[in-house]
């Protein structure tokens, strides 16, 4: 009996969605996307604003963006992804429809539906297209994990863990230090 082949989907089919429903395109499999808690926009929102606050001060090296804002990883068309916050070096990557090309910086906010993904999926894809830093953040399990891709190698490549009370360094930028355990979250 001969396999049924699965429909592979194209940035195309993200934009034919109805204007509700948001979803993200990886490897040309359609993964739709529940609406975040209060919790998850509390910490974006202080992720985003400590982030930008900090390369404002610092005379603007970098966008800070959050989501939904578009991330196309590689050229290919079967991969969208909207990360929760995104922050991009190279303004020559950045177009009306969002970011072409991996984003410097990379944080994802786990949500239970998006778990899987954030542990596994975009872990690998973030990597493998570039991304130099790339936080999941946790707060369901009391977690940060900072993964540091910019090694020659990689077995340079590093990975930390933290509680959601730690102060944490970002990678990408000299002085930048997020103070988890100060952050107005509920």
């Amino acid at each position: 009996m001969p396999l049924i082949k699965e429909k592979t989907y194209t940035v195309d089919d993200i934009y034919a969605l109805p204007e509700d429903e948001r979803a993200e395109l990886i490897d040309g499999q359609i993964y739709y996307m529940a609406p975040p808690t209060r919790k998850h926009q509390d910490v974006s929102m202080e992720l985003s604003s400590q982030i930008k606050a900090y390369v404002r001060s610092k005379g603007g090296q970098g966008k800070v963006y959050a989501a939904p804002f578009a991330v196309y990883l590689d050229e290919s068309a079967n991969t969208y992804v909207e990360p929760d916050i995104s922050v991009i070096c190279d303004k020559n990557k950045l177009t009306d429809k969002g970011c072409k090309g991996a984003p410097d910086w990379i944080i994802e906010i786990v949500s239970p539906t998006s778990r899987r993904m954030d542990y596994y999926t975009k872990l690998f894809k973030y990597r493998t297209a570039g991304v130099r830093e790339y936080w999941i953040v946790d707060p369901d399990k009391d977690r940060i994990f900072v993964y540091h891709f910019v090694a020659e190698s990689a077995e340079e490549e590093s990975m930390e863990e933290y509680t959601l009370k730690d102060s944490v360094k970002a990678g990408i930028y000299d002085e930048l230090v997020i103070d988890f355990g100060d952050m107005d979250v509920e």
